[in-house]
């Protein structure tokens, strides 16, 4: 018994009873019998112990219990958990999405994805070499969607995963092997070597509504496994209020079923057993449940998992443009009568929305003939297309109706925006270094001139061949092989049309001059940077 327990006990032997209590008590014993000098209440009658309810009082509720087990029976040994060695750093990233502890708080200035070029060192100073990592151990959940060992969990559960073992359902333990992941997502797709597995089913998580009953499924705080909650769908195309990156397609579930730290990666699934989301954060000021735990609906689970499978990489697609929501309070200003649609409010040069010449205050209500309930509806549609994908817009601009026809692009974040391999992290692969655009925010930060033109290595993979040629976060990569880079995207595509083991010669900027290094490539590893 734990010490809580034993201190409930001793309190509640100790509860004193009124006065008018203790009268009663006599009266019912009926009579005193003398022992020994010892009065004991002795009862005339036994006390009969009340009679069950009768099935049919309680049918409904029976009857739901029955339906739970049933679906929890069919689903928890599909349930794996997933133990990770990883590459850890001084900067620990916490499921809530929280800001992190004081000795980052200098970093929170900066802008979105610029932290990382910087440590915990004095406001002015830039890390010129990044901390050597540790391994970390970390716990998660996943659910098997074939029999033949295909298991679906989050990025952010295997990111720079050195190692990772699975526990299955009937306890055996099976090293796995990462198949790809997708940070844009935050899905992940690993294998163990095993047949004839128990896996779900999928589901479909856009005929889901507020209100039917969820199961959640995992390993809360790394320790509980194969526990279940229940729960209902409390929203569903819910924002990610944690959003580093706007263009990060939204759309999750929110649903009350208990998810804590551990669950990431676990199913939700619907009252048919049927899997309809990947549980993914929670939003929490101690960091465990609080009545709000979001899922990655299964529409963009399985189209993820799938180009995973097949390909080790996601393509995603992308328009160029930021937006609003129409809601009742801005819908009259653009002459709409109702209040559904996504407000075009920046497009970004010479991308597909500027090429199909989309504007400011275009409100966009329809995608193939389909109503566009908000921005997010949007976001996620989109990001599912494929690069090349031609779309139309049906739009209204001014308060005149119009198709506008697209040619989808693809969204590049940096280097690492899907990858793939037996390793993850984004500084794996034959360079191991990440770039980023050369954007106006970091040209600010890293005081890069106007006239310098390339793109900013984010990270470095300490021993690695870009570290062994000297390359450190903050330089600029301006040429390869005597060819200008002027983006993430010219990069990537220069470096992996370089032949397997031969060397690279890169033109770096580096502290206000520009040298050339020559990089000679782990050909062991040819995915990745």
């Amino acid at each position: 018994m734990s010490f809580e327990t034993n201190k409930l006990v001793g309190k509640a032997g100790r509860v004193a009873v009124p006065a008018g209590a203790a009268a009663a008590l006599v009266l019912a014993a009926g009579m005193f019998v003398h022992h020994n000098g010892v009065h004991a209440a002795v009862i005339s009658s036994p006390i009969a112990s009340p009679a069950p309810m009768d099935d049919n009082s309680v049918s409904s509720l029976v009857a739901l219990d029955n339906a739970v087990e049933a679906v929890a029976a069919r689903v928890t040994p599909a349930v794996v958990n997933v133990a990770v060695t990883s590459r850890g750093s001084a900067e620990s990233e916490h499921e809530t999405g929280n800001d992190q502890e004081d000795g980052s708080q200098q970093g929170q200035s900066l802008p979105p994805g610029l932290q990382q070029f910087f440590g915990q060192l004095p406001p002015g100073m830039m890390q010129q070499r990044p901390q050597q990592p540790q391994l970390e151990h970390g716990i998660g959940s996943g659910i098997i969607i074939s029999p033949d060992g295909y298991i679906v969990t989050n990025n952010h559960v295997v990111d720079g995963a050195v190692e990772m073992r699975v526990t299955l359902h009937d306890r055996r333990v099976l090293k796995a092997k990462l198949v790809g992941r997708d940070p844009l997502t935050d899905i992940a797709v690993i294998k163990v070597e095993a047949h004839d597995l128990p896996s779900i089913a999928w589901g479909d998580s856009t005929k889901l509504k507020p209100g039917q009953t969820v199961l959640a499924f995992g390993s809360p705080f790394g320790y509980f496994q194969f526990s279940v909650t229940r729960g209902i769908v409390s929203a569903v195309d819910r924002q990610n209020p944690y959003r580093d990156d706007a263009r990060k397609p939204g759309g999750y579930i929110q649903t009350d079923a208990a998810i804590n730290p551990g669950n990431s990666g676990g199913p939700l699934v619907n009252a048919r057993g049927e899997l309809v989301g990947i549980s993914t954060f929670i939003i929490s000021n101690g960091g465990s449940f609080a009545g709000a735990g979001f899922a990655i609906p299964s529409q963009m689970v399985r189209a993820t998992a799938e180009q995973l499978i097949k390909t080790g990489a996601v393509h995603h697609g992308y328009l160029g443009i930021s937006m609003n929501d129409v809601t009742p309070e801005n819908a009259s200003f653009f002459n709409l009568k109702e209040a559904t649609g996504a407000i075009v409010t920046q497009v970004t040069p010479d991308s597909p929305a500027a090429q199909a010449g989309l504007k400011n205050g275009d409100v966009i209500d329809e995608l193939n003939g389909q109503k566009v309930i908000n921005g997010g509806a949007l976001q996620v549609a989109v990001s599912e297309d494929s690069p090349g994908t031609q779309i139309a817009l049906g739009i209204i601009r001014n308060g005149s109706s119009q198709t506008v026809n697209v040619k989808v692009g693809e969204y590049h974040k940096d280097a690492e925006v899907a990858s793939n391999g037996d390793s993850a992290g984004p500084q794996k692969g034959k360079l191991g270094l990440a770039v980023a655009e050369l954007t106006a925010e970091v040209r600010q930060q890293l005081h890069i001139p106007s006239q310098v033109q390339g793109v900013a290595i984010q990270s470095v993979r300490p021993g690695s061949p870009a570290d062994d040629a000297s390359l450190a976060p903050g330089d600029v990569i301006l040429e390869v092989d005597r060819h200008p880079v002027t983006s993430a995207e010219q990069f990537v595509n220069a470096a992996h049309a370089n032949a397997a083991g031969k060397d690279l010669l890169l033109l770096v900027w580096s502290q206000g001059g520009a040298s050339y290094r020559v990089v000679h490539p782990d050909a062991g590893n040819q995915s990745g940077m």
